[in-house]
């Protein structure tokens, strides 16, 4: 990805961390740490009981945090998150929800990391290539391919995506404009 683009309104250095929801947090810990890897970097109980909230480290200083709420709403897939894989259905999920967290990988261990995620029993996609095809997807890497990455869920159904990027990434990237809440194509400022 170009890092010759500069944010010019705020020094903003990556992610600190992205919170989400667990229903069960020994059975997050034991797959985020125990099948991923990621170290468990905080814990914290949250005053009156009310749950816990603990921080793993994904690298490069940023970390990925889940709450657990003793009165938490069950998910509903489809609303919170996709009730779907990539390529199994459809990935529509409701407004202000997370679609699914993508951790960045060598580009050169995509392939490698699929066949370890199957051995460990978790059900992933094949690689995906996402390129300019009409799919926006190719079983090969093409010309326009600018990320390689694969699938799957955690235990509470959230998508996760080990993701690499093939390319830099320029100004003939940004050609789409932005729809407004109906619909319509709005076109970009420069």
């Amino acid at each position: 990805m170009s890092t010759s683009r500069r944010n010019e309104k705020f020094d903003i250095q990556g992610i600190n961390h992205l919170a989400l929801v667990c229903k069960d947090m020994k059975r997050t810990v034991d797959f985020y740490s125990g099948l991923l890897g990621m170290p468990l970097i905080k814990t914290i109980n949250l005053p009156g009981g009310s749950g816990q909230h603990f921080f793993f480290d994904v690298g490069n200083g940023d970390a990925l945090a889940f709450f657990w709420f003793a009165d938490a709403p069950d998910s509903v897939p489809g609303v919170t998150h996709p009730a779907h894989i990539i390529g199994q259905g459809s990935l529509t999920t409701a407004h202000a929800s997370m679609n699914h967290v993508a951790f960045n990988v060598a580009a050169d261990r995509i392939d490698d990391y699929q066949r370890k995620l199957e051995a460990a029993g978790i059900t992933c996609t094949p690689v995906v290539n996402h390129d300019e095809s009409p799919h926006q997807a190719s079983s090969r890497i093409t010309p326009s391919t600018y990320v390689r990455s694969i699938y799957f869920n955690d235990p509470d159904g959230v998508m996760l995506e080990f993701a690499a990027w093939t390319r830099e990434m320029g100004a003939g990237d940004i050609l789409v404009d932005p729809v407004d809440a109906s619909g319509v194509p709005v076109p970009r400022q420069a």
